[in-house]
Order: structure tokens, then sequence, then C-alpha cells
């Protein structure tokens, strides 16, 4: 598969040939969704807490007597059923993640790479760089290439000056190639890869 290299500037700046084996494939959404879910439930805290019978701060005491009340028999008011009482069964701190190979989690990748090329949605820039920090210059440039929501994926190391610019423009997200995810990428309408990167990733699922 053939595309066009872009600069920033909008001119062409020749084109490269993309891997059917990595961009080429008919996406699944079963396999995109596994490796969403892994992703989000590896991300998720899972601080949250309630306190039991033994953690409530009432007295212990109980609050009357046994027999002869018509009523049901009680011990002390940390029991559930009163208010503030203890929560029966509530959330405790855990972790929500859970194993996914990483045969699969490479293989959610190609898929989201062919997806964003599949929809026309996948860009090649030559490279993400600046000479200097200039986010309003940055940002015009994005405008004039239509981006709105993108996504741009850099090489091992990511150009300091770019990176400043882009931080503060939103809807604008930049990845080093190691950082490329199947959620970012979904997340975002359009996929930029510079050259740099696009050579990182195809090294890295090879």
């Amino acid at each position: 598969m053939k595309i066009d290299v872009i600069k920033l500037d909008g001119g062409i700046a020749g084109s490269v040939d993309l891997g059917e084996d990595i961009f080429g494939l008919e996406p699944r959404a079963d396999i995109l969704h596994r490796v969403v879910r892994w992703q989000r439930n590896n991300a998720q805290q899972g601080t949250h807490k309630v306190k039991t019978r033994s953690e409530t701060n009432y007295s212990t005491k109980k609050i009357y007597k046994q027999k002869g009340t018509g009523g049901a028999r009680h011990g002390d008011r940390n029991a559930p059923i009163f208010r503030k009482g203890g929560i029966y069964k509530g959330p405790t701190p855990r972790s929500h993640g859970h194993d996914l190979t990483k045969k699969f989690r490479a293989l959610g990748l190609k898929h989201a790479l062919s997806a964003k090329a599949a929809e026309g949605n996948l860009v090649v820039i030559d490279a993400a760089a600046m000479d200097a920090p200039k986010t309003s210059q940055l940002a015009k440039q994005i405008k004039n290439l239509g981006w709105k929501r993108a996504l741009i994926i850099d090489g091992a190391q990511l150009d300091e000056n770019f990176a400043m610019a882009a931080r503060n423009i939103e809807g604008l997200d930049v990845l080093p190639s190691m950082g490329a995810n199947v959620y970012d990428i979904l997340k975002r309408d359009t996929l930029v890869i510079t050259r740099a990167g696009l050579e990182a990733l195809e090294a890295r699922l090879q």
C-alpha cells in the first residue's frame, strides 16, 4: 500500500510503502474491544472502599434486650441493617487488571492501524520537528491541514520543541513510537505518523 508523505506546511515529501501485514488487515471489532478493555482495566485504580461492620464507629453494646420487645433480635448498631452501620459485601481495594498475551496486544495494535488506514484517516508526515516551540505557528499548520482530533506518533524520541508547542493545542496528542496504543489511536479521528515513527512501528510489530 503506497501513501504520500506530506510536510507540516502541506507540501509533498515523497511517498512510502505501508506493509500489508500491519496496515492492510481487515479490522476486527472483537480484537480491538479486548485490547481496549485490557488497557482501561489496567488503568483503573481500584481504590474504592467502604467500611464493614467491624470498622464503623458505634458502640458494640447490645442495643436492647434479646426478648420481650416484640421486635427483631439485634446486637449492636454496627449491623448493616441500621443507618450508618457497616456495608455488607461492599467494594474493597483491588486490581481490575487482567492478562493479555504480547502477541494478542501486538495484533490489536495492527488492527487499530489497519482500521485508520481503511477509513482513510491515516496520514504520514516527513517529520514532527520545529525550530522553536511556537504553539501559534503549529496550531495554524494543524488548522490548515484540517486536523481537529489527531494523534501524532513519532520515533523513539520526541522533538522537544514540537512536543512543547503541541501540549497546549486542544485535541492534539503526541506520543513516541513505544507509547503507541490501541485506545489512543481509536480515540482520535486522525492518526498521523512520522517517517521515523513508521520505521519504529514496523520494527516493533515484525
